[in-house]
């Protein structure tokens, strides 16, 4: 018989360890989330008013065994023991409950058959005019050497930069969907467990500005590492520098002791040019993330 288990609520971005803990003691190639992603996205956002953010922690003794995160007004990310499937309308019933939206949404990857049986028995149906994302993979055995342009250099970045990996983050989203990463921000992603100086790149010009950036967060357990997120500034772009600065960081992972890679580019074609320079460097597609809706 199991046991019961017990919530606690959390506001903004209070629970991120929990959440991590469950994500790093389940993973597999199936997941969606990498104990990376929740890092990066809680982070990066962390000056966001903690009332638009709620996260359920579930656990069974002292082992977190499920976790709910839901962005108001109804988005919602989760992650189940697979082992405890049952606790899947456990959280998608408190995201009902909890979320102020009037039409809800959740995502899951592909594969993760106990989070859609659970959002589909609640009434959630796929949305496949939604935009996507395609999980990636790369082996680290045989990477290609980075080529820099002349007059450029690339090396990871240091502690005392915040303020310059803040700006080459802002420059590279600018015409995409503008960021308001902010030096305070960017401090708290580097101060942020599992980062690693030593895995955030960049490519710097000849004024000591930087043009381009790619950030990988290796989860040590499992030897694999998370590329989120790459960018090059809008008037460097076209020099290859995507692939420079990419390749120099997963250099550095395979150096850190990481054996695989994985990244998430948008996989419908609403976005393609993401997914195009990951498939050059040698990273090939795997399952996707749905897109489900009620009301």
């Amino acid at each position: 018989m199991l046991r019961p288990v017990q919530m606690t609520e959390y506001a903004g971005r209070e629970g991120l360890a929990d959440m991590q803990e469950l994500v790093q003691r389940t993973w597999s190639p199936t997941s969606r989330l990498h104990l990376g992603d929740l890092a990066w996205e809680r982070a990066s956002n962390a000056s966001r008013s903690a009332g638009s953010w709620r996260t359920a922690v579930w656990r069974d003794g002292g082992q977190v065994v499920a976790w709910g995160w839901l962005e108001q007004p109804g988005h919602l990310l989760m992650t189940i023991d697979p082992a405890r499937p049952e606790l899947a309308d456990v959280v998608v019933r408190w995201f009902r409950e909890t979320a102020e939206g009037e039409q809800l949404a959740a995502g899951v990857l592909e594969t993760e058959q106990h989070l859609l049986d659970a959002l589909v028995s609640a009434g959630f149906r796929r949305d496949d005019a939604a935009p996507y994302f395609t999980h990636h993979w790369i082996s680290l055995d045989a990477l290609d050497k980075p080529v820099v342009p002349d007059g450029l250099s690339v090396r990871p970045v240091r502690a005392d930069e915040a303020a310059k990996r803040a700006a080459v983050h802002r420059a590279a989203w600018s015409d995409v969907q503008p960021s308001k990463m902010s030096e305070e921000s960017m401090a708290t992603v580097m101060s942020t467990w599992p980062y690693r100086s030593e895995l955030d790149w960049v490519v710097e010009n000849e004024a000591g500005e930087f043009v381009a950036s790619a950030l990988i967060w290796l989860d040590e357990q499992h030897q694999v590492g998370l590329v989120e997120p790459v960018g090059v500034a809008t008037a460097y772009r076209r020099r290859g520098l995507g692939q420079v600065v990419n390749l120099a960081a997963l250099h550095a992972l395979r150096e850190a002791g990481g054996t695989r890679a994985v990244v998430c580019p948008r996989g419908d074609d609403g976005y393609p040019q993401a997914r195009a320079l990951y498939q050059s460097i040698g990273f090939q597609p795997g399952s996707r993330t749905l897109h489900l809706l009620l009301g």
